[in-house]
């Protein structure tokens, strides 16, 4: 399993995906899940995963074919579509398909395979948008009610987020956010495992600001994770009945 989550703030977007993908007990892995498409200072776009890793790198690989063929148009490629949205509209549809072939061979033995992917970035001159990719195709998108997606293993990683994560929310602060989410997922759920991508995009820079993998037995992460046990502890003790 995994989790990945995006924020889309006033200031920019925050993303963080683990690492760790699992076929049993046995048999852990370490796979991206974090990719990155850009024309610096013209177009950014990050897609997060999560799911059968077959059907998600057989979607990345083809969205990159597709970005390298000679007609490559904006009806096709992610890095000439005309919107954000075109861009979620290619991407679901590639998702889509690569889902439904692979399901089609694994039918025989009564096993299917889906997966889902959260799509951020921007155009120059376009706003900065944030659309979550369902295995069907279909899509949502972020909105200042709802200014966070998740993807994977993401219910122990939601109430912080709830509580913290609002439009103007600052990039550090949204950092923080992310990774004492990522914290929370980490020590509820085993199939969720380090190193971890963090990718920050200031608006309209379009192009990746700053870029961090967090390796297991990072000092700062773990520096963050113990004041974070701290201050939970502490806020215990002193609620009242």
């Amino acid at each position: 399993m995994t989790y990945c989550v995006g924020l889309l703030l006033n200031e920019g977007m925050v993303l963080l995906s683990d690492t760790r993908t699992n076929a049993g007990l046995d048999n852990i892995s370490t796979y991206r899940k974090m990719f990155i498409f850009e024309d610096p200072g013209e177009r950014v776009i990050t897609i997060l995963t999560a799911g059968s890793l077959s059907v998600t790198q057989t979607t990345i690989a083809r969205l990159r074919e597709a970005i390298e063929e000679p007609d490559a148009d904006g009806e096709t490629s992610i890095l000439k579509a005309p919107t954000l949205l075109k861009v979620a509209e290619i991407v679901g549809n590639m998702l889509a398909a690569v889902g439904q072939e692979i399901s089609d061979k694994m039918n025989a033995m009564k096993q299917s395979a889906s997966a889902a992917m959260i799509v951020a970035g921007q155009r120059k001159g376009g706003a900065m948008r944030l659309f979550l990719i369902y295995p069907e195709g279909n899509f949502i998108e972020a909105t200042e009610d709802t200014p966070f997606l998740q993807i994977g293993e993401h219910k122990y990683g939601k109430p912080i987020l709830d509580r913290v994560v609002r439009p103007d929310t600052s990039l550090a602060d949204a950092q923080k956010a992310v990774l004492l989410s990522m914290d929370s997922t980490l020590r509820s759920n085993l199939s969720v495992g380090m190193p971890l991508d963090l990718v920050v995009i200031e608006r309209d820079a379009c192009q990746v600001t700053s870029r961090r993998r967090i390796e297991a037995g990072d000092e700062q992460f773990r520096a963050m994770s113990e004041a974070w046990s701290k201050a939970l502890r502490d806020g215990f003790v002193q609620i009242a009945l």
